[in-house]
């Protein structure tokens, strides 16, 4: 399938212990270049993610709150549970499931052992926009969308 979520999902995971705190991962995220780190608990043998942080989550809950980064642990700014979508998705289904629960990432999981295989952020959707768009028929829609807010006005 050309447009399925593990065609442009990003397959590097980095991941963070729970007990280190947001100024680690701000570097973390600096330093890859990414824009969200999966949080896991160490000490639990299956090693699974319980739980995201992303960029919006520390300007949001560091930044704007005026907290220092290095009182802050991860598991007081990260989001979960996780939103979880299949490699064999359709990006259109991956862009639905972010706008419907208001996430910017969603965690692939293979589909029989839940394992986590990738992630889609804003950059993956972007990339595939950019790449697959035709302005011709997003203008088309567009126009239809007015043609038919104008006919249905009272």
């Amino acid at each position: 399938m050309q447009n399925a979520v593990k065609e442009i999902m990003s397959k590097n995971l980095e991941t963070m212990d729970i007990t280190q705190n947001a100024q680690e991962v701000a570097k973390k995220m600096n330093e890859k270049r990414i824009s969200s780190v999966l949080v896991v608990d160490k000490q639990n043998e299956s090693k699974e993610p319980i739980g995201i942080v992303t960029e919006r989550d520390l300007a949001i809950r560091v930044c704007a709150a005026g907290t220092s980064s290095k009182e802050v642990g991860i598991r007081e700014i990260m989001s979960s549970p996780i939103e979880t979508i299949e490699p064999e998705a359709t990006v259109e289904t991956a862009a639905d499931l972010m706008l419907s629960n208001k996430v910017r990432h969603l965690l692939v999981v293979d589909g029989e052992t839940r394992k986590p295989v990738g992630i889609v952020a804003p950059s993956d959707l972007n990339r595939y926009l950019r790449a697959n768009m035709n302005m011709d028929e997003v203008n088309a829609r567009i126009l239809e969308a007015i043609k038919f807010e104008e006919l249905t006005e009272p």
